[in-house]
């Protein structure tokens, strides 16, 4: 980084920040069912005096104007979580499922979920196909765990296939998962669908934040909120030609062998697709450094974000990832109020932080101004040995 000074971060109203994960998590939002979430987060924009747009489908794209717009900047966060689809209607009056986006049957089992008809929605259960332990006996715990082996038990008069067809249920609606969040005293949150429910409320609270400061961003500032991240698309057709970086904010993999943590900023260096560029990544590491926010580093194996997405749709932009570490991702998902407020403070010291790479104001030019990276040897002083080292 260079010498320029750092902004002052303005600070960030957890309590805020935990109402509005609240709020995102009480709305169904499966990829293809958004219009709500949209619709929501359009709102809260709003009362903070953010001007956005939206895409068709969508996505929203707000501005935070800043002193320059070449060489802009974008956060970005998806709106959409899990969640399934109706496969087939079967003649017991239940309902096969196809998974939206990739999670594990497993953690369908025993879910409470609403599906969605064209004509009004239904409360119902997610179940095993053997689920009674007083008719299958052993059988319940050695039955195979697949999308397969399971069905959605609709609370409603529905024993028939011509039951379920009166009514109204068809092959595609879809199917939403409760979250049942609990947010606990010791500062945990513990919810499905926190990826990437947690990453929108620290992008608000971001926002608020920046919007209640004198200070303004040296170049306009987007923040993005994407529909169709868990099924590939993403950030593919959200970027305007002005911006030059973007940081995506989703869950770090908090498991064996990750280094991501519930605590602090994880920053990830590579996802499955490849390392994010150098040059961003670096910088929003010094920042954490220079501004005292916890933080770590790590390599992601199966995953990709919404960075990968725009990459592969030809956007020459430079990406990096920053995430909230997230235990049982895809699943019941734990994280802690510390890793949010961390990363929303991060958020807000890179929106106001000084451009360094002047030339990225342009999307393409000469050599001049282009970045290195370091390709010397490191210069270490030699050490010694003591005269009585054999």
């Amino acid at each position: 980084m260079t010498n320029a000074p750092l902004p002052r971060i303005p600070q960030i109203d957890d309590a805020w920040m935990k109402e509005q994960l609240a709020a995102l998590l009480a709305i169904a939002s499966p990829t293809g069912y958004t219009d709500t979430v949209v619709r929501h987060v359009c709102g809260v924009l709003e009362s903070l005096g953010v001007a956005f747009d939206l895409t068709r489908r969508g996505a929203i794209r707000a501005c935070i104007k800043g002193e320059d717009s070449a060489g802009a900047r974008a956060i970005v966060s998806h709106l959409d979580t899990l969640g399934a689809q109706v496969r087939a209607l079967k003649p017991n009056g239940r309902v096969s499922l196809a998974p939206i986006g990739t999670w594990s049957a497993r953690f369908a089992e025993g879910a409470r979920a609403t599906l969605f008809t064209d004509h009004g929605s239904y409360r119902g259960t997610i179940l095993p196909l053997k689920a009674s332990g007083h008719t299958y006996n052993d059988e319940i715990d050695t039955q195979p765990v697949g999308w397969d082996h399971v069905e959605l038990r609709i609370d409603a008069q529905a024993f028939s296939l011509g039951d379920l067809q009166a009514l109204g249920v068809e092959v595609g609606d879809i199917v939403a998962i409760d979250p049942h969040p609990e947010f606990l005293d010791s500062g945990f949150i513990v919810s499905r669908h926190l990826d990437n429910k947690a990453g929108v409320a620290v992008m608000l609270a971001a926002i608020r934040a920046l919007a209640e400061t004198a200070q303004r961003p040296p170049v306009d500032t987007f923040w993005l909120f994407t529909v169709a991240e868990e099924v590939g698309h993403g950030a593919a057709s959200i970027l305007l030609p002005d911006i030059a970086s973007m940081v995506a904010v989703d869950n770090g993999t908090t498991a064996p062998g990750q280094n991501s943590s519930e605590f602090g900023v994880t920053i990830a260096m590579a996802d499955q697709t490849g390392p994010f560029d150098y040059h961003l990544t670096r910088k929003l590491a010094a920042l954490c450094k220079a501004c005292d926010i916890p933080m770590q580093k790590d390599v992601f194996r199966h995953y990709r974000s919404d960075s990968a997405s725009a990459i592969e749709a030809g956007a020459d932009v430079r990406t990096a990832l920053v995430t909230f570490g997230v235990d049982a991702s895809h699943g019941y998902e734990r994280i802690h109020t510390h890793a949010l407020t961390s990363l929303a403070a991060l958020l807000s010291a890179y929106a106001l932080s000084p451009v360094e790479i002047q030339r990225d104001r342009q999307a393409v030019a000469g050599l001049s101004g282009f970045t290195r990276q370091p390709v010397a040897p490191v210069d270490i002083e030699p050490v010694t040995p003591p005269d009585d080292a054999s």
